[in-house]
C-alpha cells in the first residue's frame, strides 16, 4: 500500500465514478481500475460495488475511508513541513522583544514583513532580555531583538539600527524651557524602571549615576513610567521610538546634549540552520527605520 492508491481511493469516493475520478488524477481510467482491484486484493475486502453507471462505496470503504483520508492528510503535512524547512524564508518565525521595544516597533514593521516575507509566520514573544536569551539557548525562539550585547560563543548578534535616547519632562518642569538638555541634569528626580529592564541601566548610565534619585518608584512598564513622568512626578529618559506614546500623554520632549542612546541588535544561535530568515528579518527592520536615529535625537520624531 502506498500513499497514491489511497489518493485513488479517495477520489473515486468522492465522485463515485472512475472515469471523473481518473480525470481528477490525472491517470487514465483503465490504470485507476487495476490500481483498486489491487487496493481491494491487498486489504482482502471490496471498497466499492460497481455497475455499468455507477459506482459506490462499501460498507467496508465507509469504515476505512477515515483512516485513509487521516493518512494522506498526515503525509501532506510531513512534506509541507520539509518543503518550509528546506526555505528558510517560509515557516514559523519565533521572534523575541524586548518590552520597551516591543510597542513601539512592531506596528511599524509587521507590514513590511509581511510583504517582504509573505511565506514567513511571525510569532513575537515579548519579555525582558534574560529571559529572552534563555528561550534562545533553550531553542524556544528562533531570535531576538534587543538592546544589549550578547556573552558567550553560542550566540551572535548584528546591529540594526541606532535608537537615540529623549528627555522626558513635565510640561511645567523647568528643564521644558531649555531647547537641549544635558543628561545629567535630570538626576535630582530622575524615574526608571523596576530591575530586569536593560533601560534601567541605561538610564542611569547615561546620566552618571549608579542609582536612581528620584524617590522609590521603580516601574514595571515604559508606559507606567511615561503615566508618573506626564502626572508631574519625575523626569526620564525615554528610547526614541517611544516619543509618539511620550507625546500622547502631554509630555515634554527634548533632545540630549551628549546624544545618548542605544543600539537595537537582532540576536540568534550561533549555530541556527535559518540565518538566512533572521538576516532576512533583520533586514526589513533596519530598512524600515533608516534614517530614524537623526530624527529621535533632534527630537522631530
Amino acid at each position: 500500500m502506498n500513499l497514491r492508491d489511497l489518493r485513488y481511493l479517495l477520489a473515486v469516493a468522492e465522485h463515485e465514478h472512475f472515469g471523473r475520478a481518473a480525470r481528477a488524477c490525472g491517470i487514465s481510467q483503465p490504470t485507476l481500475s487495476v490500481q483498486i482491484r489491487k487496493l481491494e486484493e491487498l486489504m482482502g475486502v471490496a471498497l466499492f460495488e460497481r455497475t455499468s453507471k455507477t459506482v459506490a462505496p462499501t460498507f467496508a470503504c465507509q469504515q476505512l475511508i477515515g483512516h485513509a483520508r487521516a493518512a494522506v492528510t498526515a503525509t501532506e503535512a510531513i512534506l509541507a513541513t520539509a518543503r518550509n524547512l528546506r526555505d528558510p524564508l517560509a515557516g514559523r518565525f519565533r521572534l523575541g522583544i524586548i518590552p520597551t521595544l516591543a510597542p513601539y516597533l512592531l506596528p511599524l514593521v509587521f507590514a513590511p514583513l509581511r510583504e517582504a516575507l509573505p511565506a514567513l509566520e511571525l510569532e513575537p514573544w515579548e519579555d525582558q532580555t534574560s529571559a529572552l536569551l534563555g528561550r534562545l539557548r533553550a531553542h524556544e525562539l528562533d531570535a531576538a531583538l534587543l538592546a544589549t550585547e550578547v556573552d558567550g560563543p553560542d550566540l551572535v548578534s548584528q546591529p540594526l539600527f541606532a535608537e537615540p535616547f529623549l528627555a522626558a519632562l513635565p510640561p511645567d518642569h523647568p528643564l521644558a524651557a531649555c531647547e537641549v538638555v544635558a543628561e545629567t541634569d535630570l538626576t535630582r528626580d530622575m524615574l526608571v524602571l523596576a530591575d530586569g529592564h536593560c533601560l534601567r541601566e541605561q538610564t542611569m548610565e547615561a546620566c552618571g549615576q549608579s542609582e536612581a534619585l528620584g524617590g522609590t518608584l521603580r516601574a514595571a512598564s515604559l508606559p507606567t513610567l511615561l503615566n508618573m513622568v506626564a502626572a508631574g512626578y519625575g523626569t526620564t529618559l525615554i528610547p526614541g521610538l517611544a516619543a509618539g506614546a511620550a507625546l500622547d500623554a502631554g509630555i515634554v520632549l527634548r533632545p540630549l546634549a551628549a546624544r545618548a542612546g542605544r543600539t537595537v541588535r537582532i540576536a540568534w544561535r550561533a549555530h541556527f540552520p535559518r540565518r538566512p530568515a533572521v538576516e532576512a528579518v533583520g533586514e526589513v527592520i533596519a530598512n524600515r527605520l533608516r534614517g530614524f536615529a537623526e530624527g529621535a535625537a533632534a527630537g522631530t520624531v
